[in-house]
């Protein structure tokens, strides 16, 4: 007796469909999984033996061999448990092959035959060519964010069986979507004084330009941080199923969210290990901080205390936009494509330039200054020194523009570099860059004048021109960059430890 039931798995950011194969045949009893399962997959044996008991299922010992294909996919995680128990019910004639035709199964089963959620449903659903999903409950709202397949939420597992056995209707449930707003509550209104640390986050939001602050302690620089994110633009629908898909996989979609619309905003820890940031581990991957930022913004504050290793392997995907964890059994790509903004004091102490106030030595500033790499900081389109807002600043008037009328700006000057050239500024590639970034006379004598003063490297040059290119977006300028321009980025390149890069 054999049976094949519906269901997936996950493969980094992406469901991969899985067919459950059940042989039910004579020979010693026993329970055995094939097809690449880990350690919790196969324990799916027991799991599933004590749900159908507890569900009031006759349990036959007989020689029962689940095979999970294709056999070359790794499978990980509880999700092919109802996928086995439905499978073995069929193989053992006590529900109809028809009844599970076309449908897929995805969820854990409790002992007691409950079914409980499993991470990264809305990709494992997505990936499925059926016609109708059963999930759990708690899965339900995610999974029913797909236009594809219908889906039916059940609790248990008996519940499930009386539907299959036509004893019951099909639940027909209307799932209502919350969608939080975070950007509310943080307006760039509330900063006082800080004029062109305003006006580097504006650029940096208008062009995807990598953004680091640095200053003493008390200055606002966190504060401007988390304001960035309220002033990007909605995410489109396009890009708002991918940044949904990736927290799905990673387990942190709530169950009242709907599509995220606001970008995402990350801000972990400086213990943060490398994993956590990029991405991996062993057997089962996960997306790190840096996928979870996608399309959003990625804050790390205290950027001297993070470690220089888990650092240094943010160099490439920040460049790329994409994270590869390569594995002995598999290779994973994360799609990164977001905003870095870095906060650091100008030394351990914070007080670094302010005469007779900082306690640091020479040695100490200078392995401090090290656990930021010169690559890394290379990849850094603005550096900005933020000072502490004078007195008349902190206690003057609120006045100033607020994050709905910059994000505004910023969504015409995203417009206007997507229709030329389909990217923000800060991804466009060389050959684009040389393409779509031309230079006046005047301009182009600039930057040959910083590279002659070592000022400039080649990287540099590159990122200068894309930045010139966002100020002149941003003023609604469309013709060959300015030297005004050239001139203003080449102001918010500063380097905290030293000359231009």
């Amino acid at each position: 007796m054999l049976a094949s039931v519906r269901a997936a798995t996950l493969s980094g950011v992406r469901g991969a469909p899985v067919d459950v194969e059940v042989h039910v045949g004579n020979g010693l009893p026993g329970f055995t999984v094939v097809g690449l399962p880990d350690a919790s997959c196969r324990e799916a044996r027991d799991r599933v033996r004590a749900a159908l008991i507890c569900s009031g299922e006759d349990w036959r010992n007989r020689r029962v061999t689940v095979n999970l294909a294709p056999s070359g996919v790794p499978k990980s995680g509880a999700g092919l448990d109802l996928a086995i128990a439905i499978g073995l019910l069929v193989a053992w004639e006590d529900l109809e092959p028809s009844a599970v035709e076309s449908v897929g199964f995805l969820g854990e089963l409790g002992l007691d035959g409950s079914l409980r959620p499993v991470r990264g449903a809305l990709a494992m659903v997505d990936a499925m060519d059926v016609d109708a999903v059963v999930v759990c409950n708690a899965n339900a709202a995610e999974t029913a964010l797909l236009n594809g397949p219908q889906v039916h939420a059940f609790g248990d597992l008996t519940s499930l069986l009386r539907s299959l056995r036509r004893q019951e209707p099909w639940p027909d449930q209307q799932h209502h979507l919350n969608h939080k707003r975070r950007r509310e509550s943080l307006d760039l209104r509330d900063v006082r004084g800080q004029a062109v640390a305003k006006r580097g986050l504006e650029i940096a939001g208008a062009g995807g330009h990598h953004l680091m602050l640095i200053g003493p302690p008390g200055a606002g620089k966190t504060m401007l941080a988390k304001r960035i994110n309220s002033l990007l633009p909605d995410l489109s629908d396009e890009a708002s199923a991918e940044v949904t898909r990736i927290h799905s996989v990673a387990g942190e979609l709530v169950e009242t969210d709907g599509w995220h619309r606001d970008p995402p905003f990350r801000s972990p820890h400086h213990s943060a290990s490398p994993v956590s940031l990029i991405g991996g581990g062993t057997a089962m991957m996960r997306p790190g901080e840096l996928a979870l930022a996608h399309r959003g913004v990625l804050f790390l504050d205290e950027l001297g205390e993070f470690s220089p290793v888990a650092l240094d392997g943010l160099r490439q995907p920040l460049e790329e936009g994409e994270v590869r964890v390569t594995r002995a059994h598999s290779t994973e790509r994360y799609p990164a494509e977001s905003l870095v903004v870095a906060a650091m004091n100008p030394c351990p102490c914070g007080e670094s330039g302010a005469p007779g106030s900082c306690r640091c030595s020479d040695v100490a500033r200078a392995r401090y200054h090290r656990r930021v790499s010169g690559p890394l900081l290379d990849r850094f389109d603005l550096r900005l020194n933020v000072q502490r807002p004078s007195v008349e600043e902190l206690f003057g008037s609120c006045e100033g523009e607020t994050s709905a009328m910059v994000r505004e700006r910023v969504a015409a000057a995203q417009h206007i570099a997507i229709e030329r050239s389909g990217v923000l500024n800060g991804r466009l590639s060389s050959a684009q860059i040389e393409a779509t970034v031309p230079l006046s006379i005047a301009a182009q004598s600039v930057l040959e004048s910083s590279i002659h003063q070592g000022r400039l490297s080649a990287r540099g040059v590159g990122r200068i021109r894309v930045v010139a290119r966002t100020i002149a977006d941003l003023d609604e300028r469309y013709g060959p960059v300015e030297v005004e321009d050239v001139c203003l980025a080449l102001s918010l390149r500063v380097d905290p430890f030293g000359a231009l890069r």
